[in-house]
């Protein structure tokens, strides 16, 4: 059985080629975009603790 070289050679050639973004590749980076900028826009929150939680000096 003869195997067609020149066959697989132009169709690797033609997928490295191509410069469609397959949707598995998008959802990966959308993701990594997405929780850059959450981490860029959330605000910082200080948080006091519970008063009874506190000592008292004194």
């Amino acid at each position: 059985m003869k195997t067609d070289k020149r066959w697989i050679k132009n169709i690797l050639t033609e997928a490295a080629a191509c410069k469609v973004r397959m949707p598995w590749e998008r959802g990966l980076r959308r993701e990594a975009f997405i929780a850059s900028r959450a981490v860029a826009t959330k605000p910082v929150r200080q948080v006091a603790p519970p008063k009874h939680l506190i000592r008292a000096v004194g």
